[in-house]
Parts: structure tokens; C-alpha cells; sequence
């Protein structure tokens, strides 16, 4: 794949980076940039550490596309590989149409104003991209990503048909911290408080945040409880799996995060 520039320093970032750093073949020379510089020096000293492989930082407002564009021209990636915050996802695309760069994400963006994430807004970037001979690879992280993957390879290969869909995801870490969420904690919030939707015979419905629960015994990990939510994955399966009748999409979460999320809630530190 040769040349490939990271944006974003935090903890995706981080495990991204080192990743590719361990598969030298694949990338060859890694770039990351991010608002905060130190963050991504802290990274680089780390992958050297561990890998003895050299990692190039720079400075960058994600959401200054000139600035952007004009970065990926000079570091001259085959890849631009989006994981900064989801607000910022038009703006790097804009900058890799304008650079002429293929584009990869994990998490489709959202307004910063609105908590409403929809894959509306970048698909309406399919056919720039398409007429540029360029890809833009939305998604591509664990969910959605994997789950996006699974469900497609099931349909090709093993099923004529799905008419109901369920994507549970369980974490069975425990870091013995009361209350810690799995990414960006601003997003987390975001997307734990809007409203579940789920697909069902043609329509969404809508269902008030965590209000619908199950509890599901996970194997390798034991009895959970899940709530029902809104992803981002459930919108694009659904497009093409045309014959979905259901698609669902769980969470767990521990009794503790629950019970901080509320006291956040009831203190006006999530709207």
C-alpha cells in the first residue's frame, strides 16, 4: 500500500498506527497528524519503542481544507485513513477529492450541533469520488465494519436470504474503573442518549434512549444486560439487504455506567 497518513491521535489512532507499524510490508511509511502534535509524538516515541519503526507527525485542523488538502499533497499518501472525531469526515473528504486520494473511515459523520449520525451525507459524495477514479471506504472499523462484513458474507455465501438481523455487541473488559467509556467519550454520551431506532417491516421505529432491555448469556463472557440502540450499519444493511423484514442493533453496558450516565443526565451534562 506504500505511503499512508493517519488523522487523529487519540485512541483509535494510537492502536492503529502501532498496528501498521508491525506490517511494514503493507505500509510502508506511516504519517500522523492531528490538532494536538504532542499527542502524536507520544505515539510515534511509542511505536519506535515497540516496533523500531520511525513514524512522521504533523500539525493539522482537520476541518481547514486547505490546510488539509495541501498536507496530503505534500506527504503525497495512497491513503487517508479518517480517525479523527465524526464531525470532521466531510471536510477530510473534501480535502482527499481535492488532493486525489483515497478515503477510509470508521464511523460515519454527525453534525456537531445535532447528535443524529446518517450515512446520507457522505453518500452524497459517491459519485464525486466515483468520476475522480477514487475510493471512499466509510465505516470500516469493528461496528460497523466487521458486523458489516459478517452479515454480507452470510448473505453471499451461506444464506439465500436474511429477513432478521441482530448484531449484539458485548464488552467483556473490566478495567475496574466506575465509570469509562469504550471511545471518545463526548461521541459515546452522544450516541448512548439519542433515540433507538430499529428497522422493522419497511420503517424505522423509534424508541426513547435505554429503554429496551434484554439479558443474553454471551459465550466466554456470561450473562449480560443489553439495550437496544440506534447504529449507523443497521441504515446501510438494510439498503442492501433490500428483504430485511428486522434489523436490531444491542449494546451492554454494566449497571455502573448506566447509573453515572443518569446522574449526567439529570445534570444537564449530555444535551
Amino acid at each position: 500500500m506504500s505511503k499512508v497518513l493517519v488523522i487523529g491521535a487519540g485512541g483509535v489512532g494510537s492502536v492503529a498506527v502501532h498496528k501498521m507499524a508491525m506490517n511494514p510490508r503493507i505500509f510502508s511509511h506511516v504519517s500522523l497528524a492531528s490538532r494536538t502534535v504532542s499527542k502524536c509524538q507520544a505515539i510515534a516515541r511509542s511505536v519506535a519503542e515497540r516496533t523500531g519503526v520511525a513514524i512522521d507527525t504533523y500539525h493539522i485542523d482537520a476541518e481547514d481544507v486547505p490546510a488539509l488538502t495541501a498536507l496530503i499533497e505534500r506527504i503525497g499518501p495512497r491513503l487517508v485513513v479518517n480517525l479523527a472525531l465524526p464531525y470532521q469526515d466531510l471536510a477530510i473528504m473534501d480535502a482527499c477529492l481535492a488532493a486525489g486520494v483515497d478515503y477510509l473511515d470508521t464511523a460515519n459523520y454527525e453534525p456537531r450541533e445535532e447528535a443524529k449520525f446518517e450515512y446520507k451525507w457522505q453518500w452524497a459524495y459517491n459519485g464525486r469520488f466515483r468520476d475522480k477514479g477514487l475510493m471512499a471506504l466509510l465505516g470500516s472499523g469493528f461496528d460497523p465494519g466487521v458486523t458489516s462484513v459478517f452479515a454480507m458474507w452470510l448473505k453471499k455465501h451461506k444464506l439465500k436470504t436474511i429477513r432478521t438481523l441482530d448484531i449484539l455487541d458485548c464488552n467483556g473488559g473490566d478495567h475496574g474503573q466506575a465509570f469509562a467509556t469504550n471511545f471518545n467519550p463526548e461521541i459515546n454520551i452522544r450516541e448512548v442518549t439519542a433515540p433507538a431506532r430499529h428497522w422493522l417491516n419497511g420503517e424505522w421505529v423509534e424508541t426513547p434512549a435505554m429503554t429496551i432491555r434484554e439479558n443474553f448469556d454471551f459465550e466466554g463472557v456470561g450473562p449480560k444486560n443489553m439495550y437496544l440502540m440506534y447504529h449507523e450499519e443497521l441504515e446501510s444493511l438494510v439498503r442492501f439487504i433490500p428483504e430485511m423484514q428486522r434489523a436490531r442493533f444491542w449494546m451492554t453496558f454494566g449497571d455502573a455506567y448506566i447509573n453515572h450516565l443518569t446522574v449526567l443526565q439529570n445534570v444537564g451534562m449530555t444535551r
